[in-house]
């Protein structure tokens, strides 16, 4: 192969790879903020409603507890409901809580798309770096084994990453059974 030839294939791949490299991570990324944000929004859902029913079942216990401080006697079925209102705000506190969980998830896949900007900036100060060695006055053998050289540090900086945020939230929504948080 000439040198020119050599040198037009190594540049190729250089800039083949970055752009494959930052498109991986970018996609990534912008799954990571929609899922975030699905997730937020249904945990906002949650929680108002979940706050919202609260406020329904002590209004309704409060009826009951004004007729006992006027001085009635309540009914037999003013008193099961009574009951029943407890384990129903309990059912309603239990739900607000899941929605207020939704902060871990999103904690961890903000957390993961920060690694990802921080790699994809490390990775691009790499090539920066790296290329700031080559002198215009560099021959072609020169620029073919700086070429090769950040190639390969790229390659194996991209693999690092990528192991590194192996790991998923798979979570897609509050009610699903599926959290993989650690």
């Amino acid at each position: 192969m000439t040198r020119k030839k050599v040198l037009g294939s190594q540049v190729k791949r250089l800039l083949t790879g970055v752009s494959d490299h930052g498109k991986k991570h970018l996609i990534e990324v912008e799954a990571d903020l929609i899922q975030t944000t699905l997730l937020l929004g249904e945990a906002i859902d949650k929680l108002g409603a979940s706050f919202m029913a609260i406020h329904a079942a002590v209004c309704m216990q409060q009826e009951t507890v004004d007729l006992f401080l006027a001085g009635g006697t309540p009914s037999p079925e003013s008193v099961e409901r009574m009951r029943a209102l407890h384990d129903e705000i309990g059912s309603h506190v239990n739900a607000a809580i899941t929605g207020m969980q939704f902060q871990d998830m999103t904690s961890q896949l903000i957390d993961r798309t920060m690694r990802r900007v921080t790699g994809l900036r490390e990775f691009l100060g790499t090539l920066g770096a790296n290329g700031a060695g080559m002198l215009p006055e560099s021959d072609s053998d020169a620029i073919v084994t700086m070429l090769s050289s950040i190639n390969m540090a790229l390659a194996i900086q991209s693999l690092e990453l990528k192991n590194v945020l192996r790991k998923a939230v798979t979570q897609k929504h509050l009610d699903s059974g599926d959290i993989e948080l650690f």
